[in-house]
Formats: C-alpha cells, sequence, structure tokens
C-alpha cells in the first residue's frame, strides 16, 4: 500500500511540474527548487504549519530546510501571523516612510555589535550589491575578495568563481556575464588566511573590500577555523579595506546577535536578510555611521527601492525578533542540533558509512566524504550520489531536506524532541542500506 501511495505522490508531482514548465523557465523561480541535484520532480507544497510543510498530494514533511533559514519560529508562527493580520488590512505598500521601519531598524541596531545605522531593502541580493557599492565609494578603490562556494546574490561580478593558484581575475560562472563585469573580483579559498594575506599585499592599492560569510552556508556549512575572521579583520585594517559579513543566512539564526556577536568579530558591514522578515521578502545592509552617511539622500552613493521597508515585511520581521531576544530561544536550538547531529555521526559510525556533519547553533549539513570539510574543494569531495540517495529516502520517509548536497538545513523552535527521534529513527534505517 505504501509503495502505491508514494506512486501516486510521484504521479501528481510529474503532473504539476510539467504543468510549471510551460510558464516559468525550468518550471521554477529559483533553480534548487527544482530537485535537479537530487533527481525526482519538486513536491509542490500548498500549506506549512510549525515544523511541518504539507504537499498538494496531501503528503505531511518534517521540514529540514524552513524556506532557507528564514523560518527560525517555524511556519506560520501565530505570532507573526496575529500581528500580519492587524496590518494587512491597512494597505500592503506605501512607498512612504513608516514608523514601523524605524521600529525594525532600532531593533537591528541594538541587537547587531557593529551595526550603527541600517538601510532596509527588498532581498539579501540587493543587500550585498549596495554594501559593495557603499565600500567602493569609501574606500576609493574598486576590487573585492570574495571566497570561493560563498553566494552573495546574483549581481554579475559576484557570480565569479576561482581558478588554480593564489587567484583568478575575471572568470564569470555564469553566461551572460561579460569578464569585464568580473574583473575586480578576486575568488579565494576559505579558511585559506595566506591567499588572503598575499592577495591584500599586491592589490592593496585597489582593494575596496573582503566579502565573507563569517560561516559558510552556500556549499554545505562550513566553519571559520580559530583565528580566520580574526585574522580577515586585522588584514582589513591594515590595507585600508572594508570588511563586509554576509549575515543574510546567519543573522538571527547563529544567535541573535549574528555571527559576528557569537564568534566576536566586528566587520565594518553587515548584510541581513531571510529572519528580519519573518518569512517576507526582506534584506539589509548597515554599519559604521561614516560610512552608512555616504547614502543618498545625504550622500552622492545611490540605492533606491519602491518596495523596501514593505509594512508587511516590516511587521513579520520586528514580531519575529522580539520573540526571538530570549537567550534560552538559542540554548534550546542548539542544544537539539547537538543532539541530532551527534546521534547521525554515532548510527554513521555504526554502519560504516563515511558521513561528516558539520553544526553551529541551529545549521548543519551532512557531508558523505571521509575527510574534514573547510571550504569548497573538500566539500566537493563528498559522494553526492549517496546524498541524493539519503534525500529521496528521507522524502519517502516524510522528511524534506535541503535539495542539494550543497545546501544547510535548518531547525526551529517548532521542531520537537518527538520530531528530533522520528528523524534518527529514519537515519537509521536509511543508513543501514
Amino acid at each position: 500500500m505504501a509503495k502505491v501511495a508514494e506512486a501516486k505522490i510521484r504521479t501528481e508531482s510529474q503532473k504539476l511540474f510539467s504543468q510549471a514548465k510551460k510558464y516559468i523557465p525550468g518550471g521554477v523561480n529559483s533553480p534548487v527548487r527544482s530537485f535537479k541535484s537530487v533527481g525526482g520532480n519538486p513536491v509542490f507544497i500548498s500549506k506549512a504549519s510549525g515544523p511541518y510543510l504539507y504537499g498538494e498530494d496531501g503528503k505531511r514533511y518534517i521540514d529540514y530546510c524552513l524556506s532557507w533559514g528564514a523560518l527560525i519560529l517555524g511556519h506560520a508562527d501565530l505570532e507573526v501571523i496575529k500581528k500580519l493580520k492587524e496590518v494587512i488590512s491597512k494597505g500592503t505598500s506605501f512607498g512612504a516612510v513608516t514608523k514601523l521601519e524605524t521600529e525594525l531598524a532600532k531593533l537591528i541596531v541594538e541587537a547587531v555589535p557593529s551595526i550603527e545605522q541600517v538601510r532596509l531593502v527588498n532581498s539579501g541580493t540587493e543587500a550585498v550589491m549596495s554594501a559593495i557599492r557603499l565600500a567602493r565609494a569609501y574606500s576609493g578603490k574598486t576590487k573585492i575578495i570574495k571566497f570561493e562556494g560563498s553566494y552573495h546574490g546574483h549581481a554579475d561580478y559576484l557570480l565569479a568563481k576561482a581558478g588554480s593558484g593564489l587567484a583568478t581575475l575575471g572568470i564569470p560562472n555564469s553566461r551572460g556575464v561579460p569578464s569585464d563585469f568580473t574583473k575586480h573580483t578576486i575568488t579565494l579559498d576559505f579558511n585559506n588566511l595566506k591567499a588572503v594575506q598575499k592577495t591584500a599585499e599586491k592589490y592593496s592599492k585597489d582593494l575596496a573590500a573582503i566579502i565573507v560569510e563569517p560561516v559558510a552556508a552556500n556549499c554545505g556549512l562550513i566553519l571559520p577555523q580559530e583565528g580566520f575572521l580574526q585574522t580577515l579583520r586585522k588584514i582589513a585594517d591594515k590595507y585600508n579595506i572594508v570588511l563586509i559579513f554576509d549575515e543574510v543566512i546567519t543573522g538571527f539564526r547563529v544567535c541573535y546577535q549574528g555571527a559576528q556577536g557569537f564568534l566576536g568579530v566586528k566587520p565594518d558591514l553587515t548584510c541581513l536578510g531571510k529572519i528580519i522578515g519573518g518569512g517576507l521578502p526582506v534584506g539589509a545592509f548597515g554599519g559604521k555611521k561614516e560610512i552608512m552617511k555616504l547614502l543618498a539622500p545625504l550622500g552622492d552613493v545611490y540605492q533606491a527601492g519602491t518596495l523596501s521597508g514593505n509594512p508587511l515585511a516590516v511587521t513579520a520581521g520586528i514580531a519575529t525578533l522580539k520573540k526571538l531576544n530570549n537567550r534560552k530561544i538559542y540554548e534550546n536550538l542548539e542544544r537539539k542540533a547537538k543532539e541530532l547531529c551527534e546521534a547521525i555521526k554515532v548510527i554513521s559510525r555504526k554502519n560504516r558509512v563515511n558521513l561528516e556533519i558539520n553544526y553551529i547553533s541551529s545549521m548543519f549539513s551532512v557531508f558523505f566524504t571521509k575527510g574534514k570539510v573547510i571550504d569548497y574543494k573538500t566539500a566537493q569531495a563528498q559522494d553526492l550520489t549517496i546524498f541524493k540517495k539519503l534525500f529521496q529516502g528521507l522524502l519517502r520517509e516524510g522528511i524534506y531536506f535541503s535539495p542539494s548536497g550543497f545546501e544547510t538545513n535548518f531547525l526551529s523552535i517548532a521542531h520537537t524532541k518527538e520530531i528530533i527521534e522520528k528523524t534518527l529513527q529514519v537515519f537509521s534505517k536509511l543508513l543501514k542500506k
């Protein structure tokens, strides 16, 4: 009977996906949703609640993707929904200033150690694009350093990858991006301080910014090695380089103060997104007043957005941040993640499966590999064929992981001890195979 039900689910998904592909390129509005790297048809979602997604086929899934980390309170949190219901009847967009914008900005400034002023935008891509423009204006220089495997949005000059040797300039890894757009982008290996030092020395007169995810979360979860971020800070200070932390994923996720508060390193500028919108489209960038004052209308660095500070997104963000301002929430999330991840390690060893699991706070990634995963190259060494089997096995058992071996998984406050135990039972069953 179970096989018959699963066949019906696959048929329904296939039908919906075929319809979508008629009108949407690839049938999706963001590539990883297509399940191309894990096989099969994507699950079409009809609703969600707490830790669960519900497919159009009626099947329920424990969700460890959580809108790519945005939903730290779980789906359809009652307090967030209540506030949204109150505000939506007043209008959905004004294109004018509101006191709600100031309230969210105040919460962010009070929470994040390095932010003195903040500008709200509509996405992480916008936040990063604007922060880099600001850094170039402030420093009077043009080149930037990014790290291989880190995704900072789809602005043309950020879609560049590293080659062999110390650094490779101007190699776009997306068609449609002229090499002229990436010639000022230098891509290095995450956790490779020697490469950063040599590059900073070589390009010190031209280097405007170093942008880094303090905890890399876009090629699977990769933790900064001891001293990595601290030394980036020293290098940036030495050569008058603006240090930008991309905390679109880690902001209010690792802890209330973000990864910078958790790890004790202050950047010059910070990019935020996801959690500060409570599940609605949002982004933000902020930092020192002396840098932020260069933004129009005070300065001549232009940035604008019709829906920036949208009352719905801002309301959801305020409700979320107010609820998160409680250390016990993060302690509980960290405890559950540790319980889950350490148990998966035990299960893998018991079944003689080569598996590494990186985790911090409520974020984790599973890699089928023998060695430690410390950068993009070691992440690429994982056995993606086995990950694909794991993903499909989890899906059949009603567990929804992020659909790629190069993505991060997340827990929410809605994930209970019983859900963790259920997940471990499924892992035990699958890893025996």
